[in-house]
């Protein structure tokens, strides 16, 4: 199958080439040129997230380089299940995606994605992975990465904007990682990487690979777990589930709109935002008016210019059609705060704050009378916020062992102005791997 740029200003091409790629030459993203069709059916005998992505992900990667790669990629990168748990009453479900090696969602997609990279013919020179992170998908992609032979890593994240334990994660890994702290915000982050990878000149000198939700390799697998999940709910009760999702980037909720778009049973998708609303106004009428994205507790959704809102259009060039799909509502700190409390208080949950805005938005719905069955995506361990999770809680939250390995190494990220020339400079200099400072951490 071909992929094609959302921009329409640059040829289709293989699946394969477009995951290399990461960018369209014509700084559009790459979205297949069709949408397999399923019916729950043709899963049968699939049962764990490796079968079900495997049956998914194959008519997209079929007659193509990655076709006899994708086997084991999918075994390897897609070997935990996750867990579907009750989430306070019978119709209530949470969706834990954080039990990877860094306790995020973004292990799933990060660890396909480096499999399919890993597959891939490569010139003499090493593949620099530039990724922009507001918190998780930077420590991901540097563990998926980690000590790959042929690649290099360089994270990009907004100084004093992620929590201390993502900072310390970021810088932790040395080797052929690199972390620099943006002088900005993700914004600034993502669009550093992005003029950086539409620079075909620069690009000849540095090879440059895309780790971002703009990458059609990390946007593909996030479908399958929305797959699993709704088909284990599908064979246990006849009923299809609906998802509440926390959402910055609009990359994991994209992928279980493409998941419900491809025939698996899935209902209504509510999209759950921080106070960085540009989302929400859209979903109730307003214009889309991207903007400035500003500093939250859920610092991982702290966007004001959701890249795959790009994909979206390109899939729904109606407004109104594209309302059909989605509902978003914001969710501010205060309310975050009391999400966290509420969930130990009646749930007997301990979550994190992207994961309370959208506990919140389910909240709201039963409040509504919103019936149906309902699972929030549990998108990060609690304990990578204890700075804000633990006092509302009154109590440590237990850290994930792998976790507590990363934050017992040093840590060292290197500091950047929000200017291009200084990205190319840093990257320019890192040609050869580095190990981290000997230092507590970035705080």
């Amino acid at each position: 199958m071909k992929a094609y740029s959302t921009r329409g200003q640059a040829p289709a091409i293989p699946i394969a080439e477009a995951i290399a790629a990461g960018l369209a030459a014509d700084g559009g993203l790459y979205l297949p040129e069709h949408w397999p069709q399923f019916k729950p059916a043709d899963f049968d005998g699939a049962g764990t997230l490796a079968e079900i992505g495997l049956r998914l992900l194959q008519p997209f990667f079929e007659g193509g380089a990655l076709e006899t790669a994708l086997p084991g990629i999918c075994e390897r990168t897609l070997a935990i299940d996750p867990p579907l748990v009750a989430f306070g009453n019978k119709s209530d479900f949470l969706l834990e995606l954080f039990h990877g090696p860094t306790a995020a969602f973004k292990d799933y997609a990060a660890g396909f994605l480096s499999g399919c990279l890993s597959a891939l013919p490569r010139g003499e020179k090493d593949l620099t992975i530039l990724v922009a992170t507001s918190g998780d998908t930077g420590a991901a992609v540097a563990a998926a990465f980690h000590n790959l032979p042929g690649f290099r890593v360089a994270i990009l994240y907004p100084d004093g904007r992620v929590a201390p334990r993502q900072a310390h994660q970021l810088g932790s890994f040395g080797g052929n990682v690199c972390a620099l702290r943006v002088d900005g915000n993700f914004d600034d982050c993502q669009r550093l990487a992005k003029t950086l990878l539409a620079d075909t000149e620069f690009r000849r000198r540095v090879p440059l690979g895309s780790a971002n939700s703009i990458s059609l390799g990390r946007l593909l697998p996030q479908i399958s777990y929305y797959a699993h999940a709704a088909l284990g709910h599908w064979r246990n009760s006849g009923t299809k589930l609906n998802f509440v999702i926390p959402t910055g980037n609009l990359g994991n909720a994209l992928a279980c709109v493409l998941a419900r778009r491809m025939g698996l049973p899935i209902g209504e998708i509510a999209l759950a935002s921080n106070a960085n609303s540009v989302l929400p106004e859209f979903f109730a009428g307003a214009d889309y008016a991207p903007r400035p994205g500003i500093a939250t507790l859920a610092n991982a959704m702290d966007v004001g210019a959701p890249s795959n809102f790009e994909r979206l259009q390109a899939l729904y060039p109606d407004p109104a059609e594209l309302r059909q799909q989605l509902r978003a509502e914001a969710v501010s700190d205060a309310q975050i705060r009391a999400a966290i409390a509420r969930s130990l208080a009646q749930r007997g949950q301990i979550i994190c704050p992207h994961t309370a805005c959208a506990a919140e938005v389910l909240d709201r719905l039963r409040a509504r009378g919103e019936s149906g069955d309902w699972a929030v995506v549990a998108t990060a361990h609690p304990a990578k916020f204890p700075d804000v999770v633990e006092p509302l809680i009154g109590r440590p939250v237990p850290v994930p062992a792998s976790l507590a390995a990363m934050l017992a190494r040093p840590s060292h990220a290197d500091p950047l102005p929000d200017a291009v020339e200084a990205l190319k400079v840093a990257l320019l200099s890192n040609a050869k791997p580095q190990k981290p400072a000997l230092s507590a951490g970035d705080g």
